[in-house]
């Protein structure tokens, strides 16, 4: 009952280190699978695309995250600003993460663990002279990283 030309790829590879295993995982393989009627593209093309395809469906999962997953507000037009809210915070995170994280580890963290790691860190503006000081508590773990990503964001020319 299947069309005609529809394909299955499997591929088998290794979990990346720290993963933890699944029951289905065989011999310390993971098999990952998908289903295409492409015909004129090489096996790499394919799951090149199958693979920007994931990348897609984890930046909505991620806004699901930032609040994309719920609509607090009664009318229409109040939850349709809700969702310009959301998907300008999702917009600022990853402009943040590519522009301020190069380089980094960080730069991988999901919106939770960037607003418990970076977010929460006890910090106080002050303007003086015409400048802005940021005063940042040295004691925080990542206090280091949150100062790297704060001079590089502060040195982009503004628009």
């Amino acid at each position: 009952g299947y069309p005609p030309g529809l394909r299955v790829i499997v591929r088998r590879e290794r979990p990346h280190p720290g993963a933890q295993l699944r029951f289905e995982d065989i011999d310390g393989y993971r098999l990952t699978a998908f289903v295409t009627n492409t015909r004129r593209a090489q096996l790499a093309d394919l799951e090149l695309r199958h693979r920007r395809r994931a990348r897609c469906e984890d930046r909505i999962r991620i806004a699901k995250d930032t609040g994309l997953a719920n609509l607090p507000l009664q009318g229409f037009d109040q939850n349709r600003i809700w969702l310009l809210i959301v998907q300008l915070a999702n917009d600022l995170l990853a402009w943040m993460t590519m522009l301020a994280l190069d380089g980094h580890e960080a730069r991988r963290w999901e919106p939770k663990t960037l607003r418990h790691r970076l977010f929460t860190i006890a910090a106080t503006l002050a303007r003086t002279s015409r400048q802005r000081l940021l005063h940042i508590k040295d004691t925080a773990p990542w206090a280091a990283l949150f100062t790297t990503a704060w001079n590089k964001l502060t040195s982009l020319a503004p628009p």
